[in-house]
């Protein structure tokens, strides 16, 4: 058994699956007002607990890399760690976008699809995938865009435009001369079930490869773009260390 899950949008994704081929065999969506902080690791241990396992008895743990929310993606991730750690078992990520495209044409969207989720300061994610089965090949990389230029992407690119951005921008993306026909609410957050079958799943329990595992962060955060107190003045540390 694998356990998956998800945090880039609000809605926390979590799904018990079994390999070869990938069924859920249970899979649950949980929202707000509940903040994500405060539902793991509980809800993933009741999960668990709703089959008779433990972590300990798990294939391996697979957590959805973004890009969306960065405090989600850090919840999430975190935890993801601390439980495969803890347990010895496996971890592997994978986009969040691309999981979306993968359930969009699960969905029977057709296999051109174009995920969106929603960046901070007017910017979207973007990417655009051909999908078959739980495969998808990369048509544009992910990234974030300012509406209009986001906007742009979709119209240049045929496929269905999915994604928790859709709800929230539809009127703006209608302005902007994307037809309705092209905008699906649903899905719209990445199933747990299709970030654990994009995972690679290679080699056993590795710490070292566990703790190297990254968010797709694709833009800076906030704290990053806007620091609160300038960089000191001098050679930066590692020059200093290198004189030293």
């Amino acid at each position: 058994m694998f356990l998956a899950l998800d945090t880039s949008t609000l809605t926390l994704s979590m799904a018990l699956l079994e390999r070869a081929p990938w069924r859920a065999v249970e899979a649950v969506a949980l929202g707000p007002p509940r903040k994500q902080s405060e539902l793991l690791p509980a809800e993933a241990h009741a999960l668990l607990s709703r089959h008779g396992l433990r972590f300990t008895d798990l294939e391996g743990i697979a957590v959805g890399l973004g890009p969306g929310s960065f405090t989600g993606l850090r919840i999430g991730l975190a935890t993801a760690k601390g439980l495969a750690y803890a347990a010895g078992v496996p971890l592997a990520g994978a986009s969040s976008l691309q999981a979306l495209a993968v359930d969009a044409a699960a969905a029977g969207l057709g296999p051109l699809c174009l995920p969106c989720a929603v960046a901070r300061q007017g910017e979207l994610y973007v990417a655009a995938y051909r999908v078959d089965g739980d495969a998808a090949e990369p048509l544009e990389p992910e990234q974030a865009l300012a509406l209009p230029e986001a906007a742009a992407l979709l119209l240049r690119r045929e496929g269905a435009v999915v994604g928790p951005a859709v709800r929230e921008y539809r009127e703006r993306l209608l302005a902007l001369g994307l037809p309705a026909s092209r905008l699906f609410d649903e899905p719209s957050f990445p199933s747990a079930r299709s970030v654990c079958a994009l995972a690679r799943w290679e080699g056993g329990a590795d710490p070292q490869r566990l703790f190297a595992l990254e968010p797709h962060y694709v833009r800076a955060s906030e704290a990053e773009r806007n620091p609160k107190f300038p960089p000191l003045p001098g050679p930066a540390p590692s020059a200093r260390l290198k004189d030293e």
